[in-house]
């Protein structure tokens, strides 16, 4: 049986829920797999990243649609419950006859037939509505239904910026991210290039811009070495380290590569820079990276960035870019607003030993980036924080003043409404003896 986009879409539900995959990964795998045309990759991408991101807002309307509990409806049939009710909530251009239709269509195509009664009913229930559905008036419940996120997560938010900026956070969530790339300016000629796939200059930083066109790694300028896809977030992150071609710089938890390769830029393509990562496949990633965009001064390895190597020189400028819960991303990875946060608790001490370690690799005078894509102040604040307060041979470092807030100290969290990017924190660092 040929598979349509609503069939796949549903597929890829039922694999990301059961086996808590990322949904990046899962929908590139299910399309490059798929014989659907590029319409049709359009509307499966549409609806699965939709349903992810909405999900606590569609069960929420479901279960006031029916007396049946939704933890007891088949998961198939809920997953084209879900799909049927985004589409006559969120998506104008399909018709709500149709999306009742074809959601019935697909409930026979995956031999539910019996449940086709059942969803007509509740998604023709929902139409006569007016699309209508009720809300509680506590601030968590009703934030979590809003904007789809765990009760925990919206509280950690509000526990640690209050409820302006968590309405922020999580509003940039349930929208498209941009396509932002930096400019290889090892290449000859490259702005003519990025001027000829039509991008967009982002005037705030150098060779900052963002693409229209979706498949990135498709266009021939990517296969050939112009650009790399990088978040403007992630390269503020570089800015703040200012390397120059003098440095010999440590990227201690590198892969795939993205900050190693703007910081190469940075460098004209001298000095010398190690990038670490734990995995081995993830270092061919960066290896593959630097290989594409003709980077040479990248050296590769595998290690335990929370262990210290001797064998290692000193470095006049370190990044730590930790791994991390990630609620600055959620728009790219709406799942993870589902994450229990006891998923997080390991974190701030792995995060703090990465740190600490770091400083034995920084020489006199160097100078250290801590950074996240997270908005988390027990994975921010609180560890630069410990670290300045345990380490007397450090000091706190300004930087980027010149573009405002949130910079004009050593640390700055950096909310999606700033510069329409990623959510991310930055510190810097200098060692003093």
């Amino acid at each position: 049986m040929k598979k349509n986009a609503r069939f796949l879409a549903v597929e890829l539900l039922e694999k990301t829920f059961k086996n808590n995959g990322y949904s990046n990964i899962q929908l590139n795998s299910g399309l490059e797999n798929s014989e659907l045309d590029e319409r049709d990759k359009k509307l499966c991408s549409v609806l699965y990243y939709g349903v992810i991101e909405r999900l606590i807002t569609l069960d929420h309307i479901i279960s006031q649609l029916t007396e049946r509990p939704v933890q007891k409806i088949d998961s198939v049939v809920m997953n084209i419950l879900r799909i049927g009710i985004y589409q006559i909530l969120y998506v104008d251009n399909i018709p709500d006859s149709a999306s009742v239709n074809e959601s019935v269509s697909l409930v026979k195509l995956f031999k539910k037939s019996s449940a086709s009664g059942f969803v007509n009913a509740v998604l023709r229930k929902f139409i006569r509505n007016n699309k209508d559905y009720a809300v509680p008036r506590d601030i968590l419940i009703s934030s979590s239904i809003k904007y789809s996120a765990k009760t925990d997560f919206v509280d950690s938010l509000i526990a640690d910026y209050g409820i302006e900026k968590m309405d922020i956070i999580l509003s940039n969530a349930l929208e498209t991210p941009p396509i932002t790339v930096r400019l290889n300016n090892l290449k000859e000629n490259p702005e003519e290039v990025m001027k000829n796939i039509g991008a967009e200059k982002i005037d705030i930083i150098p060779n900052c811009y963002r693409l229209k066109n979706g498949n990135v790694k498709s266009l021939e300028e990517f296969k050939q070495g112009y650009f790399h896809v990088q978040d403007l977030s992630s390269q503020l992150c570089c800015m703040a380290l200012n390397p120059s071609e003098n440095d010999r710089v440590l990227d201690l938890c590198s892969a795939p590569g993205g900050k190693a390769f703007t910081i190469a830029e940075m460098m004209n393509g001298k000095g010398e820079i190690y990038a670490f990562d734990l995995h081995k496949k993830r270092v061919e990633l960066i290896k593959n990276g630097a290989e594409r965009l003709g980077i040479l001064n990248i050296k590769t390895m595998t290690g335990n960035a929370m262990i210290f190597n001797e064998n290692l020189p000193k470095f006049s400028k370190i990044l730590c870019d930790v791994p991390c819960s990630g609620i600055g991303v959620v728009r790219r990875k709406p799942e993870i607003k589902y994450k229990d946060f006891s998923d997080f608790e390991r974190l701030p001490d792995i995060q703090y030993k990465i740190l600490e370690n770091a400083l034995n690799y920084l020489e006199t005078g160097g100078e250290l980036v801590y950074s996240t894509c997270t908005l988390r102040k027990a994975e921010n604040d609180n560890i630069v924080e410990k670290l300045l307060e345990n380490h007397k041979e450090i000091e706190g470092v300004s930087f980027l003043e010149n573009l405002g807030e949130p910079f004009g100290s050593y640390k700055a969290s950096v909310f999606p409404n700033y510069f329409n990017s990623d959510g991310f924190f930055i510190s810097k660092f200098r060692k003093l003896r």
